[in-house]
């Protein structure tokens, strides 16, 4: 049987350096201490965040910046923002403020481009914020997006797909190779490589990683299929029969098997229709079908291994 040694990678231990490593020397936010409020346009709302102090070590500190001259980060990779959640923060930010400032970059004409701090600026938009505290930071292209991918990676914040996506836009944006991405991340050469794979499934199965019906694990199951066209099928019947992870490895192992030798008949001619038919049945069932047809009769005979088989092969008769 099949086993599988690569696990997803565990995404609460601190991957690589941090974020420290990637961003440039910068502050440390401390918090508690008062100082001269930051100068703001005449009538704008502040924000209620906690006082801080950039480091004495650096001439950049934190500042205030409007909401609407911050533009998108173009290296997200999270894709999914969930209401409840944002909404949550949302009504934190209303009660105490935007705590951790965001990090910026300078984009030209007084506009700024985010790096890091998604959800915050989503969540003080929400809370009816037009200003939030952020640190500003010259950072190159491939520099934000390591930085991005590192803190979604940190927080848990991507699925598989997610992931994997993230990894691919490294490798071709930036010419890494997967082990640079590994050192970057924080990630072993071999998780990155399992990740990159899933992009190799077809779309409908990529859309159920996507939507959480499908995880990393069954994902990594499916790809040892021998015939990559069987994948979709087998898929479905994964999801539909919610089968766990072993169960899904006994399956494509049984997918997987060479066909049993037939005894030696002597060879009679086979409608070409009929043969295709018959192959046909035996992908979309899962079993062997033998077809017996003279001049227009015959009969279909379906052969199952377990009971297993046999109940999945009745219900999918049934519809």
């Amino acid at each position: 049987m099949t086993t599988i040694a690569e696990k997803p990678v565990d995404k609460r231990r601190a991957l690589g350096r941090g974020l420290d490593s990637l961003l440039p020397t910068g502050p440390r936010v401390v918090a508690g201490t008062a100082v001269a409020p930051a100068v703001m346009p005449a009538g704008a709302e502040t924000t209620s965040a906690l006082p801080v102090v950039p480091s004495p070590a650096s001439a950049d500190g934190i500042t205030r910046i409007l909401l609407d001259q911050i533009d998108e980060n173009p290296y997200q990779t999270r894709r999914r923002f969930e209401a409840a959640a944002l909404q949550e923060l949302a009504d934190s930010i209303r009660a105490s403020g935007v705590i951790q400032p965001i990090v910026v970059r300078p984009s030209g004409n007084g506009r700024f481009t985010l790096i890091l701090g998604e959800r915050r600026c989503r969540a003080a938009k929400l809370a009816g914020e037009t200003m939030i505290p952020a640190m500003v930071r010259t950072a190159s292209n491939q520099q934000a997006a390591e930085m991005t991918i590192v803190e979604n990676l940190q927080r848990q914040d991507l699925n598989c797909l997610e992931q994997a996506n993230a990894f691919m836009r490294l490798s071709r944006d930036f010419n890494l190779t997967q082990e640079q991405i590994g050192q970057r991340t924080g990630v072993s050469r071999e998780s990155v490589s399992n990740y990159m794979r899933l992009l190799k499934l077809p779309a409908d199965v990529q859309q159920y990683l996507a939507d959480g019906s499908l995880g990393f694990s069954e994902a990594r199951v499916l790809l040892q299929l021998a015939d990559p066209q069987l994948i979709p099928a087998v898929a479905k019947q994964a999801i539909e029969r919610k089968l766990s992870v072993a169960q899904l490895i006994e399956l494509v192992d049984r997918y997987n098997l060479p066909p049993e030798p037939r005894p030696e008949v002597p060879a009679r001619y086979v409608d070409p229709n009929v043969r295709a038919v018959q192959t046909e049945l035996e992908r979309t069932l899962g079993c062997r079908v033998r077809i017996n047809d003279r001049k227009g009769k015959g009969k279909i005979v379906i052969e199952y291994a377990s009971l297993e088989d046999f109940d999945r092969v009745t219900e999918m008769l049934r519809k």
